[in-house]
């Protein structure tokens, strides 16, 4: 079982590869922000899209306790599975993204 420090190596790991894919269209860089206690990572789109400013969250990852809660997953095919196939147990993720009442239909954490 690997700790919390492996799960915050493999959380920054998955997000970054993301970074190093170019947009298809428009000004944009897709950009992680990891936290100072590496406990919350965000990746984030920046740039512009024509004369529109774009700026948003993909996806939120946080490490509570023993469990990495995804907040926020906009990637097509979801970070989750990156994750779990990466080393990190479904039982030790939590789709914070869904109800409560929810989650207990998903082969994920509860809380």
């Amino acid at each position: 079982m690997a700790t919390i420090e492996e799960y915050r190596q493999i959380i920054q790991g998955e997000l970054k590869e993301y970074t190093e894919i170019p947009y298809a269209y428009g000004d944009l860089q897709c950009r992680l922000i990891v936290s100072e206690d590496r406990n919350n990572f965000l990746l984030i789109t920046q740039g512009w899209e024509g004369e529109v400013q774009m700026h948003g969250c993909l996806v939120h990852v946080e490490v509570i306790g023993d469990k990495v809660w995804i907040h926020r997953d906009g990637l097509e095919d979801g970070i989750a599975n990156d994750l779990v196939r990466a080393g990190i147990p479904k039982g030790h993720i939590v789709l914070g993204f869904h109800p409560p009442e929810v989650r207990s239909h998903t082969e994920f954490a509860v809380s």
